[in-house]
């Protein structure tokens, strides 16, 4: 396929991964998520690409064996480079500056050995940047997913100019005083990569401005007065808006299977006849806020008892990135105050919180049919499409409880319960607005909310970028 692509895709993670089994015989399983989705808009008889990282032992074999989907090359990169650069710097550096999550007297620390794990991640950008630059036909346009990838954009620009290249952040966007964390040529770094783009595009328009301002306040970029693009040594980088959506059809479609409904049925038996429920599903990442959420509702009974053994807080927590000591310790506050409540105001008859942490899409899908109340309050997310699918498999309308400082706020705000999510009193008091409001203003708000949430579905979501890159390069 040597540079016969027209369209590529290049994200950490990519549409299918694989284990080897106890026979030896390798398994496929295919993945979920919005670029999942959204890849299929390409029609498969076209010249398309998605390049990905070998994730684990099973893509490395499968790399090995020479398997792999049809329009896709896995990059089985060095377990110790990829640990460095997934881990310990996607995941633990910048991750952690966009979601502003750093306890600062004590953290970060960018010492020598924050150097070499710095090297670990320019050695993966270069690698992916060389595959996509020997796969491309000549003026192919490229999308680079998310912040695993941000140096990949200039990388490419330098082995390969007549590409059109694009960049898009899934992630928040930090403001130029917390970006500034970074040590100053990393962040130099992170954003003439991105400046290598065409174009850079973002979940919502207040992550663009952030960046925006970074570019301006670190580089001494220029940015145009409608804040659209960004001009640095003599290239202008056009910025973009694209608020994923929800998959309407698949979600209803799913939602609508057998498994999903013996689900509701167990999941309305253990919580008990006639009880409302108050329904998060999360990764138990530190941005979901997954404890204040439970302190919250804890507050709720206490302040307004008159809800005891009424309502059920029904917590689905999948536990997220275990091979971080952070997120177990996390993990297990989470479990430790869900234990709590229940110990506190549990009867005989009544279990407050309702706590699940093995990963069930069918049950979450059924939790999601049943919610009387969506519980969505990240201290810091870039879109949260749990917000937006919930409303659209919801049999009786459900009143979403939202965080400001999720990216889903910028639509859904006006129909949403809004919280400041350190503010567990006033959450509390959103749980009881929500669990009052009046059902005729719940069915409204929520045909309201579903018709917003599935304005942008995956498939449109990238078919729009891809457009977008064309018709300006």
């Amino acid at each position: 396929m040597d540079g016969a692509a027209r369209v590529l895709v290049a994200s950490n993670r990519g549409p299918v991964s694989y284990s080897v089994g106890e026979d030896g015989e390798l398994r496929g399983k295919r993945g979920g998520g919005g670029v999942v989705s959204g890849l299929s808009a390409i029609e498969a008889d076209s010249s398309s690409l998605w390049v990905c990282a070998a994730l684990g032992e099973g893509d490395r074999e499968a790399v090995r064996r020479g398997v792999g989907e049809p329009g896709s090359r896995m990059l089985a990169i060095a377990p110790d480079v990829f640990h460095a650069a997934y881990n310990d710097i996607a995941n633990s550096v910048l991750w952690f500056v966009h979601h502003m999550l750093y306890q600062t007297p004590l953290e970060p620390v960018f010492d020598a050995g924050f150097r070499d794990r710095w090297a670990a991640y320019e050695t993966y950008n270069a690698a992916f940047a060389d595959a996509l630059a020997e796969e491309a036909a000549p003026g192919a346009a490229v999308l680079v997913q998310d912040y695993h990838l941000v140096l990949v954009p200039a990388l490419l620009r330098e082995r390969r100019p007549d590409l059109k290249i694009g960049h898009f952040s899934h992630t928040p966007w930090a403001p130029p005083d917390y970006f500034r964390l970074l040590p100053d040529d990393t962040a130099v770094a992170v954003l003439e990569g991105i400046l290598g783009a065409d174009r850079a595009a973002f979940l919502t328009r207040r992550w663009a401005d952030s960046f925006a301002a970074c570019c301006a306040d670190l580089l001494g970029a220029e940015v145009s007065a409608d804040r659209r693009s960004v001009t640095h040594r003599g290239r202008t980088t056009r910025l973009g808006v694209h608020g994923l959506g929800a998959d309407a059809d698949f979600l209803r479609e799913r939602a609508g299977r057998d498994d999903v409904v013996e689900r509701m049925a167990a999941l309305r038996a253990e919580a008990g006849p006639g009880r409302k429920l108050v329904v998060r599903v999360d990764r138990t990442e530190l941005s979901k806020n997954i404890v204040r959420g439970l302190l919250a509702y804890r507050r709720l009974l206490v302040e307004r008892p008159g809800w005891r053994s009424r309502v059920v807080h029904v917590a689905f927590a999948y536990p997220s990135r275990q091979d971080l000591a952070v997120y177990r310790d996390y993990t297990a506050e989470v479990s430790r105050v869900a234990d709590e409540i229940n110990a506190e105001f549990g009867t005989p008859d009544w279990q407050p919180v309702l706590l699940k942490v093995d990963d069930d899409f069918a049950r979450s899908l059924a939790a999601y049919r049943l919610a009387d109340v969506a519980l969505v309050n990240p201290i810091r997310d870039g879109m949260n499409l749990v917000a937006k699918e919930m409303p659209v498999v919801s049999d009786n309308g459900v009143a979403l409880v939202l965080s400001r400082e999720a990216g889903a706020y910028a639509e859904l705000g006006e129909d949403a319960i809004v919280v400041n999510p350190y503010d567990v009193e006033a959450t509390a008091e959103a749980l009881n607005e929500a669990l009052t409001l009046p059902d005729a203003e719940r069915a409204d708000r929520t045909k309201r909310l579903a018709a917003a949430a599935t304005a942008l579905p995956p498939t449109r979501w990238f078919v729009d970028q891809l457009t977008a890159l064309e018709e300006q390069a």
